[in-house]
């Protein structure tokens, strides 16, 4: 997508957000359906995905882990983000990776160790690009796409989070 293109299909939104800023409140969902053995299977756009445990806590890895899966979202995001912020700017980026490593203490979710926090204690992302930008251009598009990419600044500024039970 060329840069004129993005603009012009942005631009409308955009206008109607300033016009209108209830318009641009959207809930997103995701629904799981609880599985055979220790399983749940989520419903993405494409497919459905079976996660389980990961083989540190028991599982056999033929499941996704979720927190791969959390990783995955962030990677996803992140590329999404840096390739929407390159066309706007007109930064040229012909390729590259995205790396996404989070560090996880599995002592804390088995509950072998009181002190040894649940979840990850630290996330890295990082580009590999193959770019003939300059130094500046490519600072840019870094901070901006870190500034962006809801994925990474939802994780960073720990929203409000509500964790409830129905019965039936």
């Amino acid at each position: 997508m060329e840069r004129d293109e993005l603009r012009a299909l942005q631009e409308p939104l955009k206008e109607r957000y300033r016009d209108d800023p209830s318009g641009a409140l959207i809930t997103l969902s995701a629904q799981g359906s609880l599985g055979e053995g220790i399983s749940c299977s989520v419903t993405t756009g494409r497919a459905i995905a079976s996660a389980g445990l990961h083989p540190a806590t028991g599982g056999d890895g033929t499941l996704l882990c979720s927190g791969d899966m959390l990783l995955e979202a962030l990677a996803a995001c992140a590329g999404v983000t840096l390739r929407a912020v390159a066309t706007s700017l007109d930064v040229p980026v012909q390729g590259g990776t995205v790396r996404v490593e989070g560090d996880l203490d599995f002592r804390g979710t088995l509950s072998v160790a009181k002190d040894a926090p649940v979840g990850f204690t630290a996330i890295r992302v990082g580009f590999d690009l193959d770019s003939d930008a300059t130094d500046e251009q490519l600072d840019t598009l870094m901070r901006l796409t870190e500034r962006y990419c809801v994925v990474l600044q939802t994780l960073a500024s720990s929203p409000d989070l509500t964790f409830t039970r129905e019965t039936t």
